[in-house]
């Protein structure tokens, strides 16, 4: 509740403009200074900055509720969680359903790993029929790096749900149920999510991909304190929209290498730094996810690709319902596809850990479709 932005909030409008010009995003900034400190930097009478503080901090405030209050909220909004089916029996069995509705899911992985392709075939699921196991609705896809292919997710359905998409202007149909974006920079991307936030229940949107959020703040030519706050907002602001619509976000994210004195992400790791070290000269082993530890804390799920021996791993390595669990795919003209349903549990560094090994003789699948 402390990353709740203050815009939603029904805080008077006066304020509302005096936090935001002052870059005052969420309750947990303005909570974070002193009355003193927000009087100076607001401008305002104490009077006021008590009054809007007092606001703020009952906004943010989790209500106290009694379990049976909490059985009721639960059971009302029952019709509003559900799972976008993965179509990979394994994984959809590891996260009870598929990908679930509310949260942002993260896909990290390096490049030409199988990201997108997993990414264009949710897309497909989101806007199959019912009937058949998808959601019967419209996607939005923003699509910044250019790897959205209208044939391959054709293709796609045309190998993985043979029954319906041969029927007479089915491929047409699903195909212009996905809306593709393509913002030139985060500024224009900041723009498209919040006209975004007002449309999706309007629009029958199902599913939300962001492909890839690493490479719109590459772009962004900024110092890492003003890049840090740029995440931080988006971070707030995605998981406010997903919470608000209740659909599913899926967002992906690429890799970097790990410096040698870089801290480790988590505490077990760090106890074996040394071994780390025993390996400092393969690159396997100094792969990270590019967006660090707060994006990292922000999602609910997030799926790791990683290639290995010359295969395709894809691990649930962060998953409120499901333990660490690593299943070996392949790429084929359906899509991604699992070689086994039964998954291997994780343990220790390889729960987190990100490899490359071998992918040079894997990423290539019909010359450039593997993404």
């Amino acid at each position: 509740m402390a990353n709740k932005l203050i815009g939603e909030m029904s805080l008077p409008k006066r304020f509302t403009y005096i936090f935001a010009a002052r870059n005052i995003i969420t309750a947990k900034e303005a909570l974070s200074m002193t009355e003193l400190q927000l009087m100076e930097l607001l401008d305002v009478a104490m009077k006021d900055v008590k009054s809007a503080i007092s606001f703020i901090s009952e906004a943010a405030s989790p209500p106290c509720l009694s379990a049976r209050s909490l059985l009721e909220h639960k059971l009302a909004k029952e019709h509003l969680s559900g799972h976008l089916p993965t179509h990979l029996k394994g994984l959809d069995a590891a996260l009870c359903g598929g990908i679930p509705f509310g949260v942002l899911t993260e896909l990290v992985g390096p490049p030409g790993i199988g990201k997108s392709q997993f990414c264009m075939k949710l897309a497909l699921s989101a806007s199959f029929p019912s009937a058949y196991g998808g959601l019967d609705g419209r996607v939005i896809y923003i699509d910044v790096e250019s790897k959205f292919s209208s044939r391959r997710v054709i293709e796609m359905g045309l190998n993985s749900f043979p029954q319906v998409f041969h029927l007479k202007g089915m491929a047409q149909e699903m195909a212009g149920r996905i809306l593709v974006l393509r913002p030139t920079s985060l500024s224009s991307f900041t723009e498209s999510i919040q006209e975004i936030k007002h449309s999706i229940l309007q629009n029958q949107v199902k599913l939300l991909v962001i492909d890839s959020m690493t490479a719109l703040l590459s772009g962004e030519n900024k110092p890492g304190p003003q890049r840090h706050h740029q995440l931080g907002w988006h971070i707030s602001f995605l998981k406010s929209l997903a919470e608000f619509s209740r659909i599913p976000i899926v967002v992906t994210n690429q890799v970097r290498s790990r410096n040698r004195d870089e801290t480790s992400q988590y505490a077990f790791q760090a106890k074996l730094e040394d071994g780390f070290q025993k390996h400092a000269r393969t690159y396997d082993s100094h792969l990270v996810a590019a967006l660090g530890i707060n994006w990292a804390h922000a999602v609910t799920i997030r799926l790791i690709l990683e290639a290995k021996s010359g295969g395709r791993i894809i691990k649930v390595a962060k998953s409120p319902i499901s333990p660490p669990l690593a299943f070996p795919f392949h790429i084929t003209s359906g899509g991604i596809s699992l070689l086994s349903d039964n998954g291997t549990e994780l343990k220790g560094p390889e729960i987190n850990s990100i490899q490359a090994r071998g992918h040079s003789d894997v990423i290539n699948f019909h010359g450039d479709c593997s993404y």
